[in-house]
């Protein structure tokens, strides 16, 4: 089978080839959740289209903490049914369909008190473990528990009176929005019709109210296109009651809309081995290892502005370093953090919340699915890890019942792109680095980021040796990467790059400044940009970096949020629907 490829002859092609003939499902939402209706619905035989209006992956599903877990606070709730779903997930990651994406994780979950805390902890983890080890045997390994020396030689970084021993579990981590972009390849490997930069701006109905399509707008050329499906699945996210207000009906579900700020701190700042799990006294904390730097997140606040850029401000970042330094030896400064992110979180919000509606932490995880109209089925909550889930039964609610059991799901036993040859490759990674002329450490990169596509990428050098070059600015990163993402990714304009398909723009501290004026010169060759475009992709870039470092100094949730809205988007949303806050 040949590579699939996102580029921008293939999303003119599908939006045609979807409005030519009806489809059998129409999903609405490019990230995780969509992306994953979409290929569970096409490796069931079903002919299937997806649409984003922004980029794939472009809300929450590239804004996460980026771990795939079972969610240990969960199990603390007696939540046993949420988690056992969630570890089950995990294992297939791991071990079956990503495991070039998805790798584990150990953290150091740091005791205060030597028996009680320890005992009490110890069940919860080792439970934890019991019902890993059920779904997924040796998927990871289990629990170590360590006296306060062994816990300081695994993380220096410790305040010594900071802990009295700890326990080392392990959990898993995830680039998410690459997981996206991955799971659309490989859907449209499958057949399925892929297209970014479209937005429903409209609901088609039959005469007797039933959803049979949608109206669809493509924001690159403005040119609107109508396409038949015999089931429309809204997986929207936060933006879920927008959608399925387009249906001109009172039905569907709520979604209450939670933030979530991340920082990023270099590798060398804290001196562990190991990821560090705290519990807080809203949530829970993690400092997480990257190859390059460390992940400290997250907040969890409810959030009522514009749900379209959120940033963090001065209060989320000062709120995550005092809750960081609560542990660590050698605190943490705002002069050590080179990046941010933000993100929402779509909750079900069950009707109106009793008291206090700030306190979005109570807010059930779990998905629920829907239908919000005849045809029109709504899926909303659940989160990164159980996505597979999720559009299992998104898929089925929507076939309904003995259609679905007819058509059963395979995804999971269906690798996502890249994974199948991934550890023959990885064994092969230094024959690779000595073939190729690369150093092993990029050879490693690109494995854990593509997997058994590094062998597209190692023939576009081969054709093309200067595609063997570092990114200036950014030597992680070569620009055969830069390349890959516009012929084979879906990337249409410079904030897809540097945001989504690189982290450029939280992985340095000039946001990936160094790093735009190569990569536009990289997207004017492949997409054919004349110097106008160019200097308007690099401007609105720009502009966008300008206006998150304007936020980040910014006390005020409500000032920082209006200095990011006035750099819209590069293709603005359309206003088609009533304003409507979950």
């Amino acid at each position: 089978m040949t590579t699939p490829q996102l580029s921008a002859e293939s999303r003119v092609a599908a939006l045609s080839d979807m409005a030519s003939q009806p489809l059998d499902v129409l999903v609405v939402g490019g990230g995780v959740t969509g992306a994953g209706i979409a290929l569970d619905a096409v490796t069931r035989g079903l002919r299937v289209g997806v649409v984003e209006a922004q980029d794939w992956a472009s809300g929450t599903s590239s804004r996460s903490s980026k771990l795939v877990h079972g969610g240990l606070r969960y199990l603390y709730q007696l939540d046993f049914k949420l988690v056992a779903e969630s570890l089950r997930e995990r294992g297939l990651l791991l071990s079956t369909t990503a495991p070039h994406l998805v790798k584990a994780q150990p953290f150091l979950w740091p005791l205060k008190t030597p028996v009680i805390e320890r005992a009490y902890s110890a069940v919860g983890v080792g439970m934890y473990d019991v019902m890993a080890q059920w779904a997924h045997r040796g998927s990871v390994p289990v629990q170590r528990h360590h006296t306060r020396k062994g816990s300081l030689r695994l993380a220096p970084a410790l305040k010594p009176d900071a802990l009295t021993g700890s326990i080392v579990y392990y959990d898993s981590r995830v680039d998410d929005a690459r997981l996206v972009v991955t799971l659309v390849r490989t859907a449209v490997r499958h057949g399925a019709l892929a297209a970014n930069r479209t937005q429903v701006v409209g609901l088609l109905k039959d005469d007797t109210g039933r959803v049979t399509g949608a109206d669809l707008r493509d924001l690159e050329s403005g040119e609107d296109v109508q396409v038949r499906a015999r089931a429309v699945i809204n997986a929207t996210g936060v933006w879920t009651e927008k959608t399925q207000s387009l249906a001109g009906t009172g039905g569907g579900l709520k979604v209450l809309a939670s933030k979530g700020i991340h920082l990023v701190v270099p590798r060398d700042r804290i001196r562990s081995e190991v990821g560090i799990f705290l519990r807080t006294e809203k949530s829970v904390l993690f400092i997480i290892p990257w190859k390059r730097y460390w992940i400290i997140g997250t907040t969890d606040t409810a959030y009522h502005l514009d749900r379209r850029e959120p940033v963090a401000d001065r209060a989320d970042i000062d709120y995550l370093l005092d809750h960081a330094n609560s542990v660590l030896a050698d605190p943490l400064t705002r002069d050590d953090v080179i990046g941010t992110f933000a993100g929402l979180r779509p909750l079900l919000q069950p009707g109106t919340l009793d008291g206090d509606d700030s306190k979005s932490t109570k807010v059930s995880r779990e998905h629920t699915v829907t239908e919000a109209a005849p045809g029109l089925t709504v899926i909303a909550g659940g989160k990164l890890t159980s996505y597979r889930q999720m559009a299992e039964d998104a898929v089925d609610f929507a076939l309904g019942s003995a259609r679905a059991a007819a058509t059963p799901s395979v995804t999971a036993r269906t690798p996502l792109e890249g994974a199948d040859g991934y550890h023959a490759l990885w064994g092969r990674r230094h024959a690779l680095a000595a073939q190729s002329g690369l150093s092993l450490d990029h050879v490693e990169d690109l494995l854990d980021r593509y997997g058994s596509d590094i062998e597209v990428i190692l023939g576009m050098i081969s054709e093309r040796p200067d595609l063997a070059g570092e990114l200036q600015g950014a030597p992680e990163y070569l620009r055969a990467e830069i390349a890959f993402a516009l012929t084979h990714e879906g990337a249409l304009h410079l904030e897809d790059l540097l945001v989504r398909r690189t982290r450029a723009t939280y992985e340095h501290r000039d946001r990936g400044l160094a790093v735009a004026e190569e990569a536009a010169d990289l997207a004017s060759e492949l997409l054919g940009w004349d110097q106008e475009r160019r200097s308007a992709e690099l401007a609105a870039y720009e502009a966008r970096c300008r206006a998150e470092d304007r936020a980040e100094g910014i006390l005020d949730e409500v000032e920082a949020q209006g200095v990011r809205g006035e750099v819209g988007e590069v293709t603005p949303f359309i206003d088609v629907a009533p304003d409507v806050q979950g």
